[in-house]
């Protein structure tokens, strides 16, 4: 394993000060997290951004022990869902409103055309400071403890109400979300079908604050694709088969540099006995890079990254039910949402 000690090259002048500007910049976006404090159910909290009015939209209470103090909302389309739809967790990313986010990147859209239910788990400020999922605490990400056990027991509540298909779970997330969502992958291997990361970070990236602000901005380039997988793994029994999964990374962003989206590749790709030359490649227009791991029709790993695109999720507002602008919701004139739900095979891409 691969030692968490902090560089000594941090405790330089110069790599100090690097480090507080850069805290100082990714305040900004709330990935710096306030000291930890006992976590304890949370109420509705008057500091939570008023949600939009997104009509279908509810808030589930008493889903179940929510060690990590999250709150639960969740969306059902016009027509209710039928019986064995899939089921879509959506996880928002630091200073973002749930609902807000779910709208603004598709997945309202996505969920009422395709008739499944969202599940969209929401951060407090007793827990983060900026209302970002704890990712990088070993406390909140390992199965069973902390925030992952919250979202499971959501999952769980979910697809007793609406009698979800439990072979069609998925979770995406952005930013914090999406580091997030690889670690419930992870955790929960058999839960989810696939996920989907945008602007996120590989399993077991940082297990403090401080090497997550590190790693944000330097992405690890020293671990082995073994040392990745086996971070996923563990010492446990393996699952038949691990989650496929949808990686997107602007090659502009500033909060994570990209050479995390190509760790948290190999990292999967390793996962799934898969390597480089398996790889299948294509380059679109405005500068956006397609990479594939695994069959043709259904690969096991794929890997979007945009250039020129910031931190935040892509979306193509041109496109009806392709998103629309708003905080990290960033035009790319390609919507992610339709291509992660096209990878999961619950419906077409759509026109581009």
């Amino acid at each position: 394993m691969v030692s968490r000690r902090t560089p000594a090259s941090l405790f330089s002048i110069a790599g100090l000060t690097r480090l507080a500007r850069r805290a100082a910049r990714l305040a900004d976006t709330g990935w710096v997290r306030r000291p930890a404090v006992k976590k304890v159910a949370q109420p509705r909290s008057s500091r939570m951004p008023a949600l939009p009015p997104v009509s279908g939209l509810h808030e589930v209470t008493g889903f179940g022990t929510n060690p990590g103090g999250l709150r639960m909302l969740v969306f059902s389309p016009p027509a209710p869902p039928p019986a064995n739809a899939p089921l879509i967790v959506v996880l928002h990313g630091c200073q973002q409103d749930a609902a807000a986010f779910a709208r603004q990147a598709g997945w309202i859209d996505l969920a009422t055309r395709v008739g499944c239910a969202l599940v969209l788990p929401v951060q407090v400020a007793a827990n983060n400071a900026g209302r970002c999922f704890n990712w990088f605490r070993p406390e909140d990400t390992k199965r069973d403890a902390g925030e992952a056990l919250s979202i499971r027991q959501m999952v769980r509540a979910a697809q007793k109400q609406f009698g979800s298909d439990r072979r069609r779970v998925f979770i995406v997330g952005l930013s914090a979300g999406g580091a997030m969502a690889a670690a419930m992958l992870a955790a929960y291997p058999t839960v989810f079908a696939a996920g989907a990361v945008v602007a996120g970070m590989p399993v077991d990236s940082a297990r403090s604050p401080g090497v997550a602000l590190l790693r944000m901005g330097q992405a690890d380039v020293h671990r082995s694709a073994h040392a990745w997988a086996h971070a996923v793994r563990g010492d446990g029994a393996e699952p038949a088969q691990w989650p496929r999964l949808s990686i997107w990374q602007g090659l502009a962003d500033d909060t994570v540099a990209p050479r995390n989206a190509e760790n948290l590749a190999t990292q999967w790709t390793t996962l799934h006995g898969l390597h480089d030359p398996t790889v299948q490649e294509h380059v679109l227009p405005a500068g956006i890079r397609y990479r594939s791991w695994g069959r043709p029709d259904r690969p096991a790993v794929e890997l979007w990254t945009l250039d020129g695109l910031g931190h935040g999720f892509p979306v193509d507002p041109r496109t009806p039910g392709q998103g629309s602008v708003g905080p990290y919701v960033l035009n790319a004139r390609i919507g992610a949402t339709a291509r992660i739900a096209a990878f999961w095979g619950i419906a077409a891409a759509g026109a581009e």
